[in-house]
């Protein structure tokens, strides 16, 4: 009957604390507040991760830089000249080098190269209607036949008699630059090349493109 009569206890806590339902709903609440903060933390991070991204494309990939077009390697064939007359008349094979720096393809219509001696036309040759692929040079093979036919009132006579003859080309490619596939840009690129020919040698003695 003695142990009918004992009553029984729960067992406290070790430290004889004992947590309330308020205390436990407080430190779940405190829990959830300390995940909503590493959330946001993580949140911000990824924005400014992504304003980073999107700000080096638009100062890169996105950057549209006007494509280069210029003249390559001049392999002279013939070259006549007559310095008394005076007169000239050459024929040269060249490359026509469009150059595009760009994510993307800069797809240009059809031009002209013209070949001028102090600001007359001797000559011209054409650019057909092409594209230059995304960071590549697109190279075109011309034949090139210049003559002083056409020349009148100028010095050409003093400059062949120091053994010399200097040329320019110059000319005006218009297209358009296309990156992602969805925006495109209008780009005009102009070609202004000096070459400088030796007469005696019937070589190319310079060439310079600006």
């Amino acid at each position: 009957m003695a142990e009918k009569n004992q009553q029984v206890y729960p067992l406290a806590p070790a430290n004889g604390y004992i947590r309330s339902d308020a205390e436990s709903l407080e430190s779940a609440d405190e829990l959830k507040r300390k995940k909503r903060i590493k959330l946001a933390i993580y949140i911000g991070i990824f924005i400014v991760f992504q304003i980073m991204v999107i700000t080096a494309m638009s100062l890169t990939v996105m950057k549209v830089k006007t494509p280069k077009v210029r003249l390559g390697n001049i392999n002279v064939q013939d070259l006549n000249s007559v310095p008394a007359t005076p007169s000239f008349d050459t024929k040269f094979t060249t490359q026509i080098r469009v150059k595009n720096t760009n994510f993307g393809p800069y797809k240009y219509d059809a031009s002209i190269v013209t070949f001028l001696y102090q600001g007359a036309t001797v000559g011209q040759v054409s650019i057909p209607k092409s594209k230059a692929g995304m960071l590549s040079t697109k190279k075109i093979n011309v034949e090139v036949s210049l003559s002083s036919s056409a020349l009148s009132g100028t010095n050409l006579g003093s400059e062949m008699s120091n053994g010399v003859l200097t040329l320019n080309s110059a000319a005006k490619l218009t297209g358009k630059v296309e990156l992602m596939f969805i925006m495109k840009k209008k780009k005009s690129s102009t070609m202004d090349c000096t070459m400088a020919f030796d007469l005696s040698s019937k070589t190319l003695k310079s060439l310079q493109c600006k």
